[in-house]
C-alpha cells in the first residue's frame, strides 16, 4: 500500500490547490470558465500542454510501442512537434484575438457569430461534445488502471498473488490488489470533479502547470531508473534485437507507409478540442504565445520518447500482454525495477497525466452553460451565480456518465485506438471547418453543416466497420485483412484500426470534410455585410474598431498582428 499512499498524498495536494484557487477566484462566468483571461505565460504553457498529454501520451503510446513497436514515436510525436506548434500559433492568436474582443468563451460561440447560424452551432455542439466525452473516458480507465497496478499484492518473491475472478461468465485467475480498476477510476474521478467543481479554469490550469512540472521530471526518472536496472540501454536493445519475436519492434515493419502517412492529420485535432481552444482565450497576452510555439515541440519529446522506449523494454519483459492489459506496462516496469516509495513518487508523475481530463470536464461544462442553457435561455435571466452553479451541475453530471462508461469498457478497447479512433479522428476532420470561419470570408454556415454532417456519418461508419470486424482483426506482424473480400483493399483491417486502401479514415475524413466545406459554401449564401466586414475588416476598419470600442470591454492594441 505505499505506492497507494505516495499517489493519494499527491492526490490531497491537487486537491488542495484547487480548493485554493477557489478562494482566489470570483464568482463571475468569465472568471470559472477563462479564468478572467489572465494566465500568465509559464502557466499557460505548462497548463496548455499538460491538458493535452493525457493517459494517451504515457499510457496508450508505451502501450501501443508494446505491440507495434519504435515506430509509434514517428506516428505521432514527430507529426505533432511540427503541426500542433503551428495550429497555436495561427489559429490559437488569431482565437485568442477575437475572443477578447468580442467576448467569445467557445468555439460554437465564434461559429454562431461568425456565420449568423443558430441550429447549425448547436449541431456542431453536439458533435463536440459527443467526441470529447471519449476522451474523458480514457482518463478515468488510465487513473483507474494506474492505481490497480501500483497495488498489486505480491508474495515474498515477488510474484503476484493470484486469485479467482468471474469475467463474462467465466472464471478466471487474475492478480490480487489492494484497490481495483473501478475504485481507482472513482477516485481519479472523484479528485478531478471536486478541484474543477471549485476552481474552475483558475483551478484546472494550476493544476495542470504542477502535473506538467511532476511527469516532465519524474518521467524523465523512471526512464532512467528502469533501464539502468535491467543493464542499461545497449543491453536492452540488443536482447530485443536477439529476439526474433521482439526484433521487428526496433524497426518500422509493423506499421504500413500508408498508416505512417494518415497520422500526420492527426495531429490537425489540437486546435479543434473545445478544451485547448478554450484554454487559448485564457491568456493574459498574445506574447503568451511565443514560449509555448518555441517549448511545445520540445516537451512532447521529453514525453514520447521514454514512454516508447520503455513499452519497448516492457515487450522484453512482459511478452504476451493483450491490447487493452499492455497500457499499463509502465507501472509494471516501475513494479518490479523500483523501490516502494521510488513507485509511488513515479506512479504520482504518471496520474499527473492520466488526470489531464478537468480540462475535458471543464470544456464541456463551459460549452453547456454557455452554447446551451444560456444562449437558448437568454443569458440575461440569470445571475453570474447562476451561470457558474450551471456549470458546476454539469461538471458533476458529466464525470459520473463517463465513470459508467469507463468501467463498461475496461477490458474492451485499448486507451490508444480509443483516443484514435473517437477523439482524434473526429476533431481532426473538424479543422476545416475552424480553418474557413477563421480564413475564408466565402465560407458559410451551409457549409459548416455539411463538414459536420460528413464527421458524424464516416465516424458512425468506421465504428460499425470496426465492430463488426473484430473476429477478423490479425495479429501484430501479421497480414492485412480485407473486410469486403468483394471490395478489394478498399476497407482493411489492422489489429487496432479499421483502414481505408491502407490509411487511417481520419485521412479520407479531413479531406472529405474540406472538400464538402468549399463546395457547399461556394452554392450557399455567404452571411451579411456586416458579419464579414466586424470578422475581416481592412486597415482603416481594424483602426476605427479599435477606437470606437467600449472602455469596459477588452481591446486589441496590435490589431495587425493579433488579427491576421
Amino acid at each position: 500500500m505505499i505506492p497507494a499512499l505516495v499517489v493519494f498524498a499527491y492526490l490531497a495536494v491537487i486537491l488542495y490547490i484547487g480548493i485554493f484557487a477557489f478562494r482566489k477566484g470570483k464568482a463571475t462566468g468569465e472568471d470559472y470558465f477563462v479564468a478572467s483571461r489572465s494566465l500568465g505565460p509559464y502557466v499557460f504553457l505548462l497548463s496548455l500542454f499538460g491538458t493535452n498529454m493525457t493517459a494517451f501520451a504515457i499510457l496508450g503510446s508505451s502501450g501501443l510501442a508494446y505491440q507495434r513497436g519504435i515506430g509509434v514515436y514517428g506516428l505521432m510525436a514527430s507529426a505533432s512537434g511540427i503541426v500542433i506548434p503551428l495550429c497555436i500559433f495561427f489559429i490559437g492568436t488569431r482565437l485568442w484575438a477575437l475572443g477578447k474582443r468580442f467576448g467569445h468563451m467557445t468555439q460554437v460561440q465564434f461559429f454562431r457569430d461568425r456565420w449568423e447560424c443558430s441550429f447549425i452551432g448547436t449541431v456542431l455542439f453536439a458533435l463536440t461534445a459527443a467526441m470529447l466525452v471519449p476522451y474523458i473516458i480514457i482518463g478515468m480507465m488510465g487513473g483507474g488502471h494506474t492505481l490497480e497496478t501500483l497495488t498489486t499484492v505480491k508474495d515474498a518473491a515477488g510474484n503476484p498473488v493470484m486469485m479467482e475472478v468471474l469475467r463474462n461468465g467465466q472464471t478466471v485467475l487474475e492478480p490480487k490488489h489492494w484497490i481495483s480498476f473501478e475504485l481507482g477510476s472513482a477516485i481519479v474521478a472523484l479528485v478531478v470533479m471536486s478541484y474543477v467543481f471549485f476552481g474552475g479554469m483558475r483551478g484546472t490550469a494550476w493544476v495542470n502547470a504542477f502535473q506538467t512540472v511532476m511527469f516532465l521530471t519524474f518521467g524523465t526518472l523512471a526512464f532512467v531508473l528502469i533501464a539502468k536496472n535491467l543493464g542499461g540501454f545497449d543491453h536492452i536493445v540488443e536482447r530485443l534485437a536477439a529476439n526474433p519475436k521482439t526484433e521487428g519492434l526496433l524497426t518500422r515493419a509493423r506499421i504500413s507507409p500508408q498508416e505512417f502517412f494518415s497520422y500526420t492529420f492527426i495531429p490537425l485535432s489540437a486546435i479543434m478540442f473545445p478544451h485547448i481552444a478554450i484554454m487559448c482565450m485564457t491568456a493574459e497576452k498574445v506574447t503568451a504565445f511565443k514560449k509555448t510555439v518555441i517549448f511545445y515541440p520540445l516537451c512532447i519529446a521529453a514525453i514520447w520518447l521514454p514512454s516508447v522506449f520503455l513499452g519497448l523494454v516492457a515487450a522484453d519483459q512482459f511478452p504476451g500482454l493483450k491490447p487493452g492489459e499492455s497500457d499499463d506496462v509502465i507501472l509494471r516496469l516501475l513494479t518490479a525495477n523500483t523501490g516502494v516509495v521510488v513507485a509511488g513518487f513515479l506512479g504520482a508523475a504518471i496520474m499527473a497525466c492520466v488526470m489531464a481530463t478537468d480540462s475535458q470536464i471543464l470544456a464541456l461544462c463551459t460549452m453547456f452553460t454557455k452554447d446551451i442553457v444560456s444562449y437558448y435561455a437568454g443569458a440575461k435571466r440569470f445571475s453570474e451565480t447562476t451561470v457558474v452553479w450551471t456549470g458546476r451541475g454539469f461538471v458533476v453530471a458529466i464525470t459520473v456518465v463517463a465513470y459508467l462508461i469507463a468501467l463498461a469498457l475496461e477490458d474492451k478497447a485499448g486507451i490508444f485506438e480509443l483516443a484514435i479512433r473517437f477523439a482524434f479522428s473526429g476533431f481532426a476532420a473538424l479543422a476545416p471547418v475552424m480553418l474557413a470561419a477563421l480564413f475564408w470570408k466565402r465560407s458559410t454556415k451551409w457549409g459548416a453543416l455539411a463538414s459536420a454532417l460528413w464527421v458524424t456519418a464516416t465516424m458512425a461508419g468506421s465504428w460499425y466497420l470496426y465492430e463488426m470486424s473484430v473476429g477478423m482483426a490479425p495479429k501484430p506482424g501479421q497480414p492485412l485483412v480485407q473486410i469486403f473480400p468483394a471490395l478489394g483493399d478498399l476497407f482493411l483491417r489492422s489489429p487496432g484500426n479499421v483502414l481505408v486502401y491502407g490509411y487511417l479514415p481520419v485521412m479520407p475524413m479531413v479531406l472529405g470534410s474540406a472538400f464538402v466545406m468549399i463546395l457547399v459554401s461556394l452554392v450557399t449564401k455567404p452571411p451579411g455585410r456586416a458579419t464579414l466586414e466586424k470578422y475581416f475588416p481592412n486597415r482603416e476598419g481594424r483602426q476605427a474598431s479599435a477606437l470606437s470600442a467600449p472602455v469596459s470591454r477588452p481591446v486589441i492594441n496590435t490589431p495587425r498582428t493579433d488579427t491576421r
